[in-house]
């Protein structure tokens, strides 16, 4: 019983990437429009990086009108030959002033104070492009909310552990996928399938190492279960400061997802599921292995199953189940607003 409660809190733990990893995935550095010519006379010049932006990067505002200057550079051409050392804005002729100069969107890419790399700054996920690193947490949060209503029912039609397998194995693949993706559109793609099994598996697990307990226990196995969670954060934040490159990252808080494939042998079924669907004989196979594990006693209670008898009615899982009773429809509902 221990064991599978151990093993059950590193899925809870290995859940926070997916969850949180925006944070590291998408970490977005202080940046500005790339403009041709200003690195070569940034050289020539002998400039340091404050004297470069100062030189070269609009300011935050001009007569009135808002815009960012990371977003904005200078309409100029800065492989102009003869260009001043100390006043190069000055060369071009036309202008009275430095304000007077027109400026025009970054049409040659950004240059990003950081020698980290995240999909900002590998998809140029800024200014009018901005919004695309909300639709990839957007993404695995509608995949989030599909998942944990379908699986949720394949996990009662088909049992906890074959669901739990199942997540596993698509939430690991897809996670290597999404670290080779070659594009924006298919990181996408892979990042929902992920939102789309990893939510639902982690409650199947929670589901599990609840059923495995009597009702006293299962205040206190469920904190510990969203502890291991927590735990799971500060240990993404220590490996992402130690990993500043967002696809080596991504492979690495992945690819331990394939050890959990090996539930398959550790794990055993939700004896109440089994019990539920009338399968008393497995059920009490489990029950007894894990009184023995406990050394423990099975209660009167479970000892009166009958193994041989497995005639009875399957109880079939349905969405209505949500709202059959007043008590259960009050519960539903507490918990669909609380979320």
């Amino acid at each position: 019983m221990q064991k599978s409660f151990f093993v059950l809190c590193l899925l809870s733990a290995s859940f926070t990437p997916i969850y949180v990893g925006v944070v590291f995935l998408g970490f977005t550095p202080e940046h500005r429009c790339l403009s041709p010519g200003v690195a070569e006379l940034s050289s020539r010049c002998g400039w340091s990086l404050e004297e470069e932006l100062n030189y070269t990067v609009p300011e935050q505002g001009r007569h009135g009108e808002s815009f960012s200057s990371q977003c904005r550079r200078y309409d100029v051409d800065w492989n102009t030959t003869g260009l001043s050392c100390t006043n190069p804005l000055e060369n071009f002729t036309g202008y009275g002033n430095r304000s007077s100069i027109p400026l025009t969107p970054c049409q040659d890419g950004w240059v990003y104070d950081s020698s980290a790399s995240s999909i900002v700054t590998e998809f140029n996920l800024v200014c009018e492009d901005s919004w695309k690193l909300d639709l990839f947490q957007s993404c695995v949060n509608v995949g989030f909310f599909i998942g944990s209503i379908s699986i949720g029912y394949i996990a009662d039609r088909f049992g906890r552990k074959l669901c739990l397998l199942i997540t596993i194995l698509v939430n690991s693949i897809s996670g290597v996928l999404m670290a080779f993706a070659p594009s924006y559109t298919w990181m996408l793609i892979y990042r929902f399938i992920q939102g789309l099994v990893s939510k639902g598996g982690w409650l199947t697990g929670y589901i599990l190492i609840t059923e495995f307990v009597g009702l006293s226990y299962r205040r206190t196995v469920g904190i510990v279960y969203q502890v291991a969670f927590t735990v799971g954060l500060l240990v993404l934040s220590a490996i992402a400061y130690m990993i500043p490159h967002w696809r080596w990252l991504q492979l690495t808080v992945t690819l331990p997802n394939f050890f959990f494939l090996l539930y398959y042998w550790c794990l055993p079924e939700s004896p109440r599921w089994l019990i539920a669907q009338q399968k008393n004989d497995k059920a009490m196979k489990i029950i007894n292995r894990i009184a023995k594990g406990n050394g423990k006693k099975v209660p009167p209670s479970l000892q009166s199953l009958n193994p041989e008898e497995e005639d009875g009615e399957k109880l079939s899982p349905s969405f209505l189940d949500l709202v059959r009773t007043p008590q259960i429809r009050k519960h539903t509902l507490i918990l669909m607003y609380t979320w």
